[in-house]
């Protein structure tokens, strides 16, 4: 595949106390297979739709552990100067940009309302490359944050998106675009999310069916948060799995409804 434009959403993954137990959970939701733990990597371990890399599992460092949280990686060309546009725009950066063997140089980050994100320069690895849509693969990502307005000016004026805001009384939701593809979603954490919920970006895997995904993730040990619903965007649900890691579930083949109106923000 080649290599994302910067900002693009690039590569997911997550750390996990019990690793067999995720391989085995999302083995079992998603459909993943998995390759062998890269041992020189801290057991990084890949993880497969129909044979093309779609994600990555991995053991806490130690101090980490704790609850497990997926991690959105967005790319960019230069991480050193990424990580500079983050902290002159108010963000935060957990972990300097660190090259990982030939594979490509990584660093973690928070926007100013607290949510973490990863950047990724691409090496050898340029990052997703199951097909959109394939079951398994990830599909889509939203920016949950009770500071909506902090997070609106930071990954524009970090990433180049142009953005727009959905036309909806009933919840304060925007789009991050990259030139005309949307690149991410905007969600503010209403009173519904619990005190102890902190910000994050949910990761949306797509399956083949919503409904069984469900199924089999609740009877799994997953939490169902919201859904199964039917969107122009497709039928999806919010889950959490055993170990506490946020996620969704879409079927993109399912859709109902007319797409809402949005307006550009300048």
């Amino acid at each position: 595949m080649a290599v994302q434009p910067e900002g693009a959403p690039c590569w997911a993954d997550a750390m996990f106390s019990d690793l067999e137990g995720a391989k085995s959970f999302y083995g079992d939701v998603l459909g993943w297979t998995f390759a062998e733990a890269s041992t020189e990597l801290g057991n990084y371990t890949e993880a497969y739709a129909n044979g093309k890399a779609a994600a990555a599992v991995v053991p806490p460092m130690p101090g980490q552990e704790g609850m497990s949280q997926w991690c959105l990686y967005l790319a960019a060309e230069d991480a050193a100067a990424t990580a500079r546009k983050i902290r002159d725009n108010g963000g935060e950066v957990l972990m300097e940009p660190m090259q990982v063997a030939d594979f490509g140089t990584m660093c973690l980050a928070r926007d100013p309302g607290g949510v973490l994100f990863g950047v990724w320069q691409a090496g050898t690895h340029q990052g997703f490359a199951a097909d959109m849509g394939e079951p398994g693969s990830f599909c889509w990502a939203e920016v949950f944050t009770r500071e909506p307005q902090k997070s609106d000016a930071f990954f524009p004026a970090v990433f180049g998106y142009s953005a727009q805001q959905m036309q909806d009384h009933t919840m304060d939701f925007r789009v991050y675009n990259l030139g005309e593809r949307p690149a991410l979603g905007r969600m503010e954490m209403t009173d519904d999310f619990p005190p102890e919920v902190p910000p994050y970006i949910n990761v949306y895997f797509s399956v083949a069916d919503c409904d069984e995904a469900v199924s089999k993730a609740t009877g799994l040990g997953a939490t169902l948060q919201f859904g199964p619903m039917d969107t122009p965007f497709g039928r999806f649900a919010a889950l959490t799995d055993p170990q506490g890691a946020n996620f969704s579930v879409i079927d993109t083949t399912r859709t109902e409804g007319e797409m809402p109106a949005m307006t550009d923000v300048s």
